[in-house]
């Protein structure tokens, strides 16, 4: 009998939730996704040293002799996501998502500046636009970036979605693809209620479906990424998701699961539903977000932790550029007299 990998792959695109270009080599599937918190992990390992190297070299090219190393790290990590994006694009034959500053995700200017900047990094590498996506955080002012990105023919993915009023803003948006984050959501409610969770009873698994659902009956062209996975049984209860991204660990276990893999979700049967038609204004978008505690706390922790990820990578990154500085200039000082 098949994998449930396998059968999966026949209803849902798999895409590798990781900055792991070693696992994304293993499991081969369709997109790769990165965050700040997976690219800082990544920087990390031994295997990605040169990537990272190259980077903060030509960071500290561009910012000058006399920029701190501080401002150089400052500077490479954009760089450090696309030059990753770059690699993982050599692998897969789709897109790969790289995100912007999760700081900026309340100012609608700077996340265009950064998104247009990352693009302008890809276009000069040759990269073409349609094997990129930007993710930025699903606030009110990332939507709205995002839906002016789109229509510069930049592509988008929607991050850090807990709630359907994100999603509906999105898809009126006309951007590309969000991830709603089923692990993050089903962690909420544990933690809120005391109470475990299986099946489709799953409040991450219900919040994926409804969205879904609305997307298909009403003809929305944004697709749908299941996102932050617990355990293969979320998985299992969104098969035939538009995507799945889905971490190297999660991977090896629907790999060696076999089993029947039933589809969950699917348009035709979306179409059929009585579902309400809502219009998602700023000041319904803010009332429904604030009334919705979940999306409200898991927002504002998903930035926050971004954010965090985003200063340890900088930190992890000027640590590494003072190492490359002192052994150069230890390499000097052995030089002989009159050696160049």
């Amino acid at each position: 009998m098949a994998s449930l990998l396998e059968q999966l792959r026949t209803m849902t695109t798999v895409v590798s939730d990781t900055g792991d270009i070693n696992a994304i080599q293993q499991f081969h599937p369709q997109d790769a996704t990165t965050n700040p918190s997976l690219l800082q992990a990544a920087a990390e390992k031994s295997d990605y040293q040169s990537i990272v190297d190259d980077v903060l070299k030509e960071a500290r090219k561009d910012a000058g002799s006399n920029a701190s190393d501080k401002d150089v790290a400052a500077l490479a990590f954009k760089s450090l996501a696309v030059a990753f994006g770059r690699k993982i694009l050599e692998i897969v034959p789709g897109r790969v998502s790289t995100e912007v500053d999760a700081r900026l995700s309340y100012d609608k200017e700077k996340t265009l500046e950064q998104a247009r900047d990352v693009t302008a990094q890809y276009d000069k590498a040759g990269i073409a636009r349609d094997r990129v996506l930007i993710k930025i955080a699903s606030t009110w002012e990332g939507i709205k970036a995002a839906e002016i990105l789109e229509k510069e023919g930049i592509h988008c993915n929607m991050t850090l979605l807990f709630g359907l009023h994100q999603a509906v803003a999105a898809a009126e948006a006309n951007v590309t693809l969000i991830s709603p984050f089923v692990g993050r959501i089903l962690d909420w409610y544990k933690s809120a209620t005391g109470k475990e969770y299986q099946g489709d009873e799953d409040p991450g698994v219900h919040s994926v479906t409804t969205i879904y659902n609305y997307y298909k009956k009403f003809d929305y062209k944004t697709v749908v990424m299941g996102a932050s996975f617990r355990n293969i049984s979320e998985i299992e209860e969104l098969a035939g998701c538009d995507l799945l991204t889905i971490s190297p660990k999660l991977l090896t276990e629907l790999e060696k699961t076999e089993g029947e893999l039933t589809r969950k979700l699917d348009p035709e049967k979306a179409k059929s539903m009585e579902i309400e038609k809502l219009h998602i204004d700023q000041d319904a978008f803010e009332k429904m977000h604030a009334e919705d505690k979940m999306a409200h706390d898991k927002l504002k922790e998903g930035i926050e932790g971004f954010s965090k990820a985003l200063e340890d990578l900088e930190q992890l990154l000027a640590k590494r550029l003072a190492d490359i500085g002192h052994s150069k200039e230890a390499t000097q000082q052995e030089q002989p007299v009159g050696a160049k």
